[in-house]
């Protein structure tokens, strides 16, 4: 079954402003599929900001939150920081650039390769027009046209079964498209030409959390069903899609010709753009922003996070409830794309922690990052909530999450072939932030996602 991708209810046109002080910015959203609707939908991911407080410091016994040592018979122990300092932990040039990427992982080809452009320019992925039907090419052409608008394609937008589970997949012009992607993803030649001759190339999570087989084939199922050799491992640009196909192939499986447009947008031209493509767009169809504008925090707020520190945390009583369903749940195993009340992967945990104690939270990692405020290290209190950088094919995109416990621990569902655990609390590289979950902030962000 092939589903047609539809972004939020009613089709938001126009940026949402989060207010944190500082400058504003576009920051990239994720994208969740909702497989009973056969949906995707535009939710928001992280905020860039500084860096948490130096120290970590563990709550003192004069918290109102659950006191771990009483509760769960915890003993205070140092966090980890592996080899580095305790801080965000990515290297960050002038202007905040990376200074290096891990390789992106891709199968070998054969001698006959198809041509691919190379990677002239990379751009965010600010909108996305999408039907149930195919759009007009002249839409496309018209929107191209637009002040500020930098970059269009029309694509594909579905979510399919690959091998057996629901997957939101776009069809693409690998030439065009490897632009939206994450920067080593689209500079990869062997991933696009691996896309062009056929190929499907999934996110790094997915494929490396749900073990398949890089160089092996798994089973597409939409209207037709098919075996794709999985040609790389890299992270999409668009938080949510999970892989990538060419155009041929997406059709060949039954998705709609050119149902979407993807549409990069310069900042300053972001809402009239969005504005004005809601006005073009036929009936049936929705623009849906993939960016939110953000003003960015001051340094000491840390990666992940939104709005002010003095806005009210989750409730003491509630707190408690969500801390003892998630330390109730060590043992249980980890399973990619889990959310309980058995196994779980790590947002998922999370997810269900808090839904025992009826709090609505998002589903995925990139989006809880939105659910509170950032909070320095030498403030995080048990529920807080901690961020990690974990996929080397984008290494600003928060991809796992942990609930502090307090006293130094951490809980989390880590990865296939371990248990949901309680280990030290882990402030090293790939640390992103810490958050404090506000309930109406998290309820807002999930209901994005709904």
């Amino acid at each position: 079954m092939v589903g047609f991708v539809h972004l939020t209810r009613g089709g938001r046109r126009t940026a949402r402003a989060i207010r944190r002080g500082g400058q504003s910015r576009l920051v990239p959203a994720g994208i969740a599929v909702l497989v009973t609707l056969g949906t995707l939908v535009g939710v928001l991911t992280a905020v860039r900001g500084g860096a948490p407080g130096s120290q970590a410091h563990p709550p003192g016994a004069g918290e109102a939150q659950v006191s771990a040592r009483s509760e769960f018979n915890l003993p205070k122990v140092r966090p980890s920081t592996g080899d580095s300092p305790v801080s965000p932990g990515l290297a960050l040039g002038p202007g905040g650039a990376l200074l290096s990427y891990s390789a992106v992982p891709t199968a070998r080809l054969g001698a006959t390769r198809p041509h691919v452009e190379p990677l002239r320019r990379t751009v965010q992925a600010d909108l996305l027009i999408v039907a149930p039907s195919s759009l007009s090419s002249k839409l496309a052409a018209t929107v191209s046209r637009l002040p500020g608008v930098t970059l269009t394609e029309q694509v594909e937008a579905v979510r399919m079964r690959i091998n057996g589970a629901y997957t939101a997949v776009l069809g693409v012009d690998p030439s065009v498209f490897r632009s939206f992607a994450a920067r080593p993803t689209g500079a990869s030649n062997a991933l696009w030409e691996g896309v062009a001759s056929g190929g499907i190339a999934v996110s790094y999570s997915m494929g490396k959390l749900d073990k398949l087989p890089l160089g092996g084939t798994v089973v597409a199922g939409g209207r037709t069903t098919k075996p794709l050799r999985v040609v790389a491992f890299g992270t999409m640009g668009i938080g949510g899609v999970d892989a990538v196909v060419s155009h041929a192939t997406a059709r060949s499986l039954g998705a709609p010709a050119g149902n979407a447009i993807v549409v990069s947008v310069s900042t300053e031209n972001f809402t009239a753009a969005a504005a004005a493509i809601g006005r073009l767009i036929p009936k049936g169809a929705v623009v849906q922003q993939l960016v939110s504008l953000v003003t960015i925090g001051p340094s000491g707020s840390g990666m992940a996070g939104a709005g002010p520190l003095t806005a009210s945390g989750a409730p003491t009583a509630e707190l408690n409830v969500m801390l003892r369903a998630a330390m109730s749940r060590q043992g249980l195993p980890y399973v990619w794309g889990a959310a309980g009340p058995r196994s779980f992967d790590c947002s998922g945990l999370v997810q269900w922690s808090f839904a025992q104690a009826g709090i609505v939270m998002p589903r995925v990692a990139a989006d809880q990052a939105l659910a509170g405020p950032a909070v320095p290290v030498s403030k995080i209190q048990p529920g807080d909530l901690l961020f990690y950088h974990t996929d080397p094919t984008a290494p600003r995109y928060i991809s796992h999450v942990a609930i502090y416990v307090g006293n130094g621990w951490m809980i989390q569902a880590p990865e296939p072939g371990r248990n949901v655990e309680v280990v030290p609390a882990d402030f090293g590289a790939g640390f992103a932030g810490a958050i404090r979950v506000n309930v109406a902030q998290a309820g807002a962000v999930a209901g994005r996602a709904a």
